[in-house]
């Protein structure tokens, strides 16, 4: 398989496995924490009226879903690339990170949670996976 082809699927792997992770982690969420009673999390408008109702750990599922799910997409795009899988695992990470400041001015949540999740669930998820998927590929031999 030419090494484009192989790298644009390691990318398109990578993107999928880490909204499978995020999306999964998002909905578990509630279930496990659950919302303060009387507040809709389905919808923007739902969260705005009860986000004042929201403590600290409400807030946990959502950075957990946003950096598990980068770190998660990262890697499996830094694994399954033939060649600058490093890149991709970046492209992951500034893809998500484009995502959460989407989400940012569509989702209400307090200044704090936003700042925390910009700066620590995405690009440093993103450097992480590279690190990790360099310790998973081990060393390359001479001339490889």
């Amino acid at each position: 398989m030419p090494a484009i082809l192989r790298n644009t699927l390691a990318l398109v792997a990578g993107i999928v496995v880490g909204g499978v992770v995020n999306m999964s982690l998002v909905m578990l969420g509630p279930s496990l924490i659950p919302p303060p009673p009387g507040v809709d999390v389905n919808t923007a408008e739902g969260l705005a009226k009860g986000i004042h109702l929201f403590e600290p750990r409400h807030f946990v599922f959502p950075f957990l879903a946003h950096a598990l799910g980068t770190l998660a997409g990262a890697l499996v795009a830094f694994l399954l690339a033939r060649t600058h899988g490093a890149a991709l695992a970046w492209v992951v990470g500034f893809l998500t990170l484009a995502g959460g400041v989407a989400a940012a001015f569509m989702i209400p949540a307090p200044k704090g949670f936003i700042a925390l999740d910009l700066v620590a669930a995405y690009l440093p998820m993103a450097w992480l996976a590279i690190l990790i998927g360099r310790r998973l590929k081990g060393p390359r031999p001479a001339g490889a």
